[in-house]
């Protein structure tokens, strides 16, 4: 007979889906506050055999305040308290989430989850990296991961932040160096091998919070620079600046000089301006051209006229000239 009763029970509970025996409906189930970079999330997981059209509204609160609600009517499976509008979550707090199932005009009971200590059991993501490769060194850049409230340095403290820089050459990971518990968001990486890569990792850690922070993705760069180049390009780059300074202050300073090298002012002597006054000279300057003298010519033929427009030589040898004077 109780055989009977059990079967009959489970059998009346599939039919109705996440609604227990009572008509109640079930609640959510794996309810758990997170926080990752100083945010403040609630998940869940939906209830067994849970039915479409299923919703929920989900609340947060701090150990000093009552539940304030923040996502209704979702269909996800998660709320950022965060990031909702009007949120005010202090960077420092216990805080604790509670999530309801709703289907049309029933609601399953709360479900709490635990309580968090955001300073403390926030996760905090990878930072930045950007690698300079100079000589034989490689200068390690960081920046901090961006936070839902406040800065990394802000909320836990410039002086309590660290980083943790672990480097190798690529392809021997297991020979990687590490150097823990910088303040400096800058290193340098010294005594390199040159034509190498070398592949860099780095994660952040606050005294505060126990939880170490998620590595950043490798970043590998490649030393290629021959030692002491750089130097003998500035010396060399030095030296020529400082000759050309040194030839334009003495290009100001005589400038007086140079320019009566280059343009002289000197003229020719009196002596040679003036006119010579010489008796030749002054014959010669007064003098006229002499005038020309010149006999009319005539020309006659003998028992023939000349054509106009024919030579003398086609007239033959009975011609002769006549010459009359002035």
């Amino acid at each position: 007979m109780s055989a009977r009763v059990c079967v009959f029970i489970l059998t009346l509970s599939t039919l109705h889906g996440p609604r227990a025996v009572s008509g109640v409906l079930s609640g959510p189930t794996n309810v758990s506050l997170t926080s990752y970079n100083m945010n403040l999330v609630l998940r869940w997981d939906p209830p067994e055999g849970a039915a479409d059209g299923l919703v929920y509204t989900s609340e947060y609160k701090s150990r000093f305040t009552t539940y304030r609600t923040s996502c209704t009517n979702s269909l996800e499976l998660q709320c950022d308290f965060s990031r909702q509008p009007g949120s005010s979550i202090p960077v420092y707090g216990k805080f604790t989430g509670r999530v309801q199932a709703q289907l049309g005009a029933e609601s399953s009971n709360w479900v709490e989850s635990k309580e968090l200590s955001l300073e403390r059991d926030t996760v905090i993501g990878p930072p930045g990296v950007s690698l300079i490769s100079t000589e034989d060194t490689i200068e390690v850049s960081i920046t901090d991961p961006v936070f839902a409230r406040s800065t990394l340095k802000e909320a836990y403290g410039a002086s309590s932040v660290t980083y943790n820089i672990t480097h190798w050459k690529e392809g021997h990971e297991k020979q990687a160096v590490s150097h823990s518990n910088l303040q400096q968001s800058r290193f340098v990486l010294d005594n390199l091998e040159r034509w190498t890569s070398y592949c860099v990792q780095v994660h952040v850690s606050a005294q505060m919070n126990p939880k170490p922070g998620e590595p950043s993705t490798p970043v590998c760069e490649r030393t290629t620079s021959k030692p002491g180049v750089p130097w003998v390009a500035a010396v060399v780059t030095f030296v020529v600046i400082t000759v050309v300074v040194a030839a334009v202050v003495l290009a100001v300073v005589y400038r007086n000089c140079i320019s009566n090298f280059l343009c002289p002012k000197d003229s020719l002597p009196q002596r040679f301006k003036e006119a010579p006054k010489s008796s030749m000279y002054m014959a010669m300057r007064d003098s006229h051209p002499p005038e020309e003298h010149y006999d009319p010519v005539s020309i006659v033929a003998d028992d023939k006229s000349v054509e106009e427009g024919r030579p003398l030589q086609d007239m033959g040898p009975s011609c002769s000239l006549v010459s009359r004077e002035s």
